[in-house]
């Protein structure tokens, strides 16, 4: 039959669009489409698992300001993508999915891998549709893509049943035109003026700074707003590096302090969720207002924001405006009791971490692995000039490190995010290299001379997820560098004597567990070679216990052209006491059931 295939029109679909980066786990029927997208020059990256994939390509999404795309084959292929699929809608990320199905005419017969996916994917994209014929294709592909960064930016699904995959159609090529600018709104004049005056009279503000701000790219905005005024600002895990860590104004480490005390708080691109302890007492001040800007209706006035001062529109220009309305005003408070307390508890808090940094014993702690390996790389580059990306997941592992490694560029930190998601890790690095690296690719660099380093930073339980995706780096040659905090378990291991661990385990094995003196349902191999895995797949491998050994590492594994894994024994932290700091357990009076 004459025509074109459908996987062709698909691949013709993306390219126009301006896809130039497709992250999926090939199998039929979709290994056509990757293939004719291929000859097409878009760069396919073929993954070990659709879970990482989908992962790295929503990363790809923030990094970008454009669709991340991926791409699965039906059935199991779909369920182990659609993972991504909410950790995209929840980080408010543009994604846009595309998974085979089943044949059209086999629909409802028990085809093979067939699954409703629509229905799968529907309460958790934007949109999700089925072409249901072959000139249909690329009007729905472009709906998608623009349903997935058009106002609050999220994931899409296209469902593309095989036979339209696999067919050849005559099907008249009409080019999709690629999106150049997305559609941005302003405040009203007088909501701006209403939100000048309440921080105007405020005497304790504060800004918070988002991750929404830096996929805005409202740095330029922002910082201005924050030299010109000298608010004082708390950024969330991925708003670090919209205005520079290295700043005065910078209170992330007295950041209780300012929640409890703030009593006008303007909120850039951030929800009032777990995150940010839903903007409510007791975490914050009961009578602060709380001003949201945000490019969702739905999110004003919601939990403790202002319904009143907060306002829908683009963060950049809404701080433009504000810098407008602010021209020559300077906040005066710096001889105030909220200043002082800021500056005690700023004080205060760093001092605790150099403390814990000064720690010299062996197995290392994370604050001492993390100084080495900060002042190591600072050596190697200047940490002012963003070539460095830091990817970091685990429970610990992410959290200090948030706090041990100063970002001063947006978007070159990314972390477990909004839903809290283990096993991005990798993905995310991938795609980091990806958006960074690739010369063809629609990534916006710090500075575009310079070529980025990506350093991950894992925990030995994180890791375990996407493991294998180490081998997709080394295929692609990332020379992607990789710390993994080996402390033997999730969040602690149970011993540092491999003596004690190995009689647990027995303990375990025999069933002998009363008493605890059997392996925790936290513990994981005492000491595993993760290093072996880079090894393997053509990469170098090092095992670090000693201060002289990481640094070695970290000088040789930055320098190296291949995946490397670091992978350092640190104290198992045995008898570090299980504390979720992130879950509000206690609920407010009025929230509590009545009985």
């Amino acid at each position: 039959m004459e025509g074109t295939s459908g996987s062709k029109v698909i691949a013709q679909a993306l390219h126009d669009l301006g896809v130039r980066v497709i992250f999926g786990t090939p199998g039929l029927p979709v290994t056509a489409i990757a293939q004719e997208s291929i000859y097409l020059g878009i760069r396919y990256i073929s993954f070990r698992n659709e879970q990482a994939a989908a992962y790295a390509a929503s990363a790809y999404g923030f990094l970008t300001g454009r669709p991340g795309v991926c791409m699965s084959v039906g059935g199991p292929g779909a369920f182990h993508i659609f993972a991504g699929v909410p950790h995209a809608m929840a980080n408010s990320w543009p994604l846009l999915v595309l998974s085979g199905s089943a044949e059209s005419h086999n629909a409802g017969k028990g085809a093979f891998q067939e699954v409703d996916q629509v229905s799968l994917m529907t309460p958790y994209t934007k949109l999700a549709v089925r072409p249901p014929s072959p000139d249909t294709i690329p009007r729905f592909i472009n709906d998608a893509y623009r349903a997935a960064c058009f106002g609050k930016p999220g994931p899409a699904y296209v469902d593309l049943p095989a036979d339209l995959i696999l067919g050849a159609f005559r099907v008249p090529r009409n080019r999709l035109k690629r999106l150049t600018e997305l559609p941005k709104s302003a405040a009203p004049a007088h909501k701006i003026e209403e939100i000048f005056r309440a921080i105007k009279v405020a005497k304790a503000p504060l800004v918070v700074i988002g991750k929404g701000a830096a996929y805005g790219r409202a740095e330029r905005q922002i910082r201005e707003l924050i030299e010109s005024t000298s608010l004082p600002f708390v950024p969330t895990p991925m708003g670090k590096g919209v205005v520079p860590d290295s700043s005065v104004n910078n209170y992330s480490a007295a950041r209780s302090t300012a929640f409890k005390e703030a009593d006008v708080v303007l909120v850039l691109g951030a929800r009032l969720n777990w995150i940010l302890s839903f903007g409510l007492p007791p975490k914050w001040n009961a009578n602060a207002k709380i001003i949201q800007v945000d490019i969702d209706a739905n999110e004003l006035g919601k939990n403790g924001g202002h319904p009143g001062l907060s306002v829908v529109g683009d963060v950049g220009i809404v701080v433009d405006q504000i810098n407008s309305a602010l021209q020559g005003w300077r906040w005066q408070g710096h001889s105030s009791t909220f200043y002082r307390n800021l500056q005690a508890a700023r004080s205060r808090n760093e001092a605790k971490a150099m403390a814990k940094a000064a720690v010299h014993r062996v197995p290392m702690t994370y604050e001492r692995v993390y100084t080495i390996i900060k002042e190591t790389l600072n050596r190697l580059s200047d940490p002012k000039d963003g070539s460095i990306i830091y990817v970091s997941e685990g429970a610990n592992t992410m959290d200090i490190a948030r706090s041990m490694f100063p970002i001063e560029h947006p978007r070159t930190r990314l972390d477990a995010g909004t839903y809290a998601t283990m096993g991005v890790g990798l993905g995310y690095a991938i795609a980091s290299y990806a958006a960074y690296n690739f010369p063809d690719a629609e990534g916006l660099a710090c500075n575009p001379a310079l070529r980025k380093k990506i350093v991950a930073i894992e925990g030995d339980s994180a890791f375990g997820f996407s493991g294998m995706e180490i081998e997709t780096m080394a295929r692609y040659q990332m020379d992607v560098l990789i710390f993994i905090m080996n402390n033997s378990g999730v969040y602690k291991g149970d011993s540092n004597d491999v003596e004690e661990w190995d009689e647990r385990r027995r303990n375990t094995v025999e069933g002998n567990t009363a008493d605890g003196k059997g392996l925790s349902a936290w513990s994981l191999g005492y000491q595993v070679a993760y290093e072996k895995m880079a090894e393997m797949v053509g990469g170098i491998g090092y095992v670090v216990r000693t201060p002289d050994e990481l640094t070695r590492a970290t000088e040789e594994g930055f320098k190296a052209k291949v995946p490397v894994i670091v992978n350092v024994l640190i104290d198992p932290q045995a008898d570090l006491e299980m504390d979720f700091s992130w879950l509000d357990m206690v609920p407010l009076e009025q929230d509590k059931p009545k009985l």
